[in-house]
């Protein structure tokens, strides 16, 4: 053990063996331990070397030459009063190991380097040098000198102290440089006889061309099939002359022209668009109507629109009046999700005869995958739309332009701007597509669109679409359409038989309210899969025996404990707690306005990611309060005070935005400071101006099914959405009670308990 100044080497390392100089001072120091370092990291093992003498460097630098002596291995550490760091060091000289390993190992380093040499085209010095080490330990040493280790592999080999590892270590490092050389290697072996292949190539496709010429057998044969085609294609005159006037140039050009790829494949889409077929229709109203039926349940109004089209166009036919171009249907489906937006596209190609092509359009963003490519670029291709006619085969299949409020845009252009024309029947007969530059006829097209909110959908293109909303199911839906079409399905993908496993209806009622919460049926179908895989499970594991009957038991084994309650009661069991009907992206949905007085200076605080018209109506319903306190039942002494009103509507981590919960925090305000609690039965939505009129809002029909199946009984609407109600289905209007209001103090009259209550409590 001796003790020696320590020189710290920035991301470097210096074996046994070496010779170099640096700028450092080391004193009257004879020996000093080189230990490797980066950033703060030391090394555990240094090489030892001698201070071979000082020097003078360039610039007036003083330095030291040091000549690497063995390994040390690092101990305790000490600075000595100069501010200088000294460490312990353990010397350790290389063993001279004599076992047949060693040398074996010895043997395939020096061939492995030897190889390594030999691809970088060395010139004998180094392999001569190599030779010339005898010791194992020093010939591990010279990994150290190549400069494709890095600087972690260095140190590991310097921390390695037993030779006969540190050879293996050596070894294992140059097999990977070999392994990486020979790739790279190999690369340009490929790359030059790649390159010698297309020369030889080219020379052999001119000589077949001048022999073709001499047997006069030239692309008369490509030209020949091309003409064929286009004669088939049953093109209108106008694309027939582009078609011919493009092969006219494929034939002067030839085919080994730079141009013939690019007009063949503009000829390959000419001939593949299917402009002289169409599919027969079925223009039977009786018999859509029993498809749409068959497959849906409830969805009333797009069923009778598409009877409705079908129906005109039979009587169109009949009576020998002329089709009208400009006489398309464009039909928007609007809804939450899961409501059958989608797989009503496909029931309707079945009505009707025609083929189904559905193109999503969520997260499009460039304007050319409508409308196509300019031919002037690399990759051209036709849009969308020529692609969906040439899949359908046929000019009058059933386009579904899926998801339609999610198109973006950015630098590449506006899709939904594109999609202005091909949505207008007065214009989508004469589209041109980018890339075919031709006119093209989609007036033969039923566009069915899907949007889970029109609010995105610019509107200008919303105004050219016949829009159909979807507004959710009732809890007795979505039992009937459990029963009639999800649960059968769900056994098919389950691979049960239908009289393996039952159900009640009850039950399915059960889960449809106790485990979802939704609009549509997506939510449900997926809880009834999870009850039948694990039913499944247990008839192939011979736990249970078929038929087997689901019981209430067998549904909390699958599924847990119950996941929503209706908690109208007891959220509005204390004053100043309000229910209030919204509608959102998934559909109708029940919320609660709370709001508190606590002391402070006045002023108003809203929390729960309101929207600013949420906050206006906000603060329009505090200040009706405050200005109508009398007729409110409220004494008016209470906002002398100096308080502070709090107004949060839960959840706080979904964003809310409307004026139609204006009724709804007017009425949890005045129930705060009246002391009187809001009837647990009731929901209520509507917009309210400073003079207490309430005014008409959207979604009724949303709103009235989520107030349902949220398990309240009234709720009060705007007078002016009297009209609305008729949307409602007939069951729940029967279950329910609608109260309409034109005031404040008519909401006020219904929503809130009486004071003879208020006063009992």
């Amino acid at each position: 053990m001796s003790r020696l100044l320590l020189v710290p080497l920035e991301d470097a390392v210096v074996f046994p063996n070496m010779t170099l100089t640096l700028t450092v001072d080391v004193g009257s120091e004879e020996r000093v331990l080189l230990v490797p370092r980066h950033e703060t990291d030391f090394a555990n093992v240094g090489t030892v070397a001698d201070v071979v003498e000082h020097v003078r460097l360039p610039g007036g630098a003083r330095g030291v030459t040091l000549n690497g002596l063995y390994r040390g291995v690092a101990g305790a550490a000490h600075t000595a009063p100069d501010g200088k760091l000294y460490v312990e060091v353990e010397e350790r000289p290389d063993a001279e190991p004599v076992d047949g390993r060693t040398r074996a190992l010895e043997r395939e380093y020096r061939a492995v380097v030897e190889e390594l040499l030999e691809l970088r085209g060395d010139d004998g010095r180094i392999q001569a040098f190599v030779r010339a080490i005898t010791e194992p330990g020093t010939l591990a040493d010279t990994s150290g000198y190549s400069p494709d280790i890095t600087f972690e592999q260095k140190v590991e080999l310097l921390e390695t102290l037993d030779v006969t590892d540190r050879l293996e270590l050596a070894l294992r490092f140059q097999r990977e440089r070999l392994a990486e050389l020979q790739v790279r290697q190999r690369i340009r072996d490929d790359v030059q006889s790649g390159a010698e292949r297309q020369q030889r190539e080219y020379f052999l496709r001119r000589q077949m061309e001048s022999i073709r010429k001499e047997l006069g057998e030239d692309d008369a044969n490509v030209i020949d099939e091309y003409r064929r085609k286009i004669a088939e294609a049953g093109m209108p005159d106008h694309a027939r002359e582009q078609a011919e006037k493009e092969l006219s140039r494929l034939e002067r050009l030839g085919e080994q022209s730079g141009e013939a790829g690019t007009i063949r494949s503009y000829l390959d889409w000419l001939v593949a668009i299917p402009w002289s077929r169409r599919s027969e229709e079925k223009l039977d109203p009786i018999a859509a109507r029993a498809v749409l039926d068959a497959d849906h349940a409830g969805l009333d109004d797009v069923k009778e629109r598409i009877t409705e089209y079908l129906a005109v166009r039979k009587l169109r036919q009949d009576r020998g009046i002329r089709e009208d171009k400009r006489s398309g249907a464009i039909l928007t489906l609007i809804g939450p999700p899961g409501t059958g937006k989608t797989s009503i596209g496909e029931s309707i190609a079945k009505a009707t005869g025609r083929e189904f092509v559905r193109m999503s359009l969520g997260g499009v963003r460039d304007e050319a995958e409508i409308r196509g490519h300019r031919r002037t670029y690399i990759g051209a291709l036709p849009g969308r739309l020529v692609r969906a006619l040439r899949d359908a085969g046929t000019m009058n299949p059933v386009i579904m332009l899926d998801e339609v409020d999610k198109v973006g845009a950015d630098w590449r252009g506006d899709p939904s701007a594109a999609l202005l024309e091909v949505l207008d029947p007065a214009q989508n007969h004469s589209f041109r597509d980018h890339y075919l530059d031709l006119e093209l006829d989609l007036s033969g097209v039923l566009f069915l669109a899907t949007a889970n909110v029109a609010d995105s959908i610019p509107g200008p293109l919303l105004d050219r679409m016949e829009v159909i909303r979807f507004d959710g199911y009732t809890t007795a839906e979505k039992t009937a359409i459990a029963r009639g079409y999800l649960w059968k399905r769900q056994l098919e993908r389950n691979g049960l038989r239908p009289k393996e496993v039952e159900i009640s209806d009850a039950l399915l009622e059960q889960v449809a309210t106790e485990y979802t919460r939704e609009a549509g049926v997506r939510q449900l179908e997926r809880t009834l899969g999870t009850i039948l895989r694990k039913t499944a499970t247990k008839i192939a594991s011979g736990t249970a025996q078929a038929p087997v009957t689901i019981d209430l038991d067998a549904v909390r084994d699958a599924l847990g404990r119950q996941r929503f309650f209706q908690e109208a009661a007891i959220r509005t069991a204390v004053p100043g707690v309000a229910t209030g009907l919204a509608v959102t992206g998934t559909g109708g949905d029940v919320l609660f306005v709370e709001a508190v007085r606590m002391p402070g200076k006045d002023g108003l605080v809203l929390t729960g990611q309101l929207g600013d018209v949420m906050k206006e109506s906000a603060r329009i319903a505090l200040s009706y309060v405050r200005g109508h306190a009398r007729e409110l039942g409220i004494d008016e002494h209470v906002f002398d005070d100096h308080g502070e009103f709090h107004v949060h509507v839960p959840a706080g981590a979904i964003p809310k935005d409307g004026p139609s919960a204006g009724v709804t925090m007017v009425t949890a305000l005045t129930s705060l400071l009246s002391g009187r609690a809001v009837k647990h039965t009731v929901g209520m939505t509507g917009e309210v101006t400073l003079q207490g009129r309430v005014l008409p809002i959207g979604g009724v029909k949303q709103k009235v099914l989520a107030a349902h199946a949220a398990g309240l009984t009234d709720v009060i609407l705007p007078e002016r959405n009297r009209g609305d109600l008729d949307d409602v289905p007939e069951d729940v209007r029967e279950q329910m009670t609608i109260h309409f209001a034109m005031t404040v103090d008519e909401v006020l009259a219904v929503a809130l308990e009486p004071e003879r209550a208020a006063a009992a409590a």
